[in-house]
């Protein structure tokens, strides 16, 4: 099973090609490793963390910055059960975050503080996806 924590070159490529001046949506899978695993020597290092307290971590020092840009969790919830897609694969949490454009979220990945911030997340998870959707209209049916 491959596992995904960070993206691939080509991966990135393809998301610097796209347009850069309309509203994403990027899904987040998440699985926590059962003991963050930091680098030697950071001042999180040896605490004992969980995974998810990592991840919460993460979140709070974060957070600030992705609001700063005009990001903002538009959904959220904990996985319970896959329905259609290999049975043996898991996540333990799911959200979406929306970005008023992909020049916000480079802005934000660019940000000293959330370069430091972001040991937090790599510590935390085990695999992870992070997909990114256009947004469309919601409501009514499927089509």
């Amino acid at each position: 099973m491959s596992v995904y924590i960070d993206p691939s070159r080509a991966n990135f490529e393809a998301f610097k090609g796209l347009p850069r001046d309309e509203p994403i949506h990027m899904l987040n899978l998440l699985l926590y490793r059962d003991l963050a695993e930091y680098p030697a020597g950071h001042a999180n290092a040896g605490k004992g963390w969980s995974g998810r307290r990592a991840y919460e971590e993460y979140g709070h020092t974060s957070g600030p910055i992705f609001r700063r840009v005009g990001g903002q969790i538009i959904w959220r919830g904990a996985f319970q059960c896959m329905v259609t897609g290999p049975e043996d694969r898991q996540w333990h949490d799911g959200f979406v975050a929306q970005y008023p454009d992909s020049a916000a979220f480079f802005e934000m990945i660019k940000d000293p503080d959330y370069q430091h911030a972001v040991v937090n997340r790599t510590a935390a998870l085990v695999d992870s996806r992070l997909v990114r959707f256009k947004p469309g209209e919601v409501g009514g049916g499927f089509g």
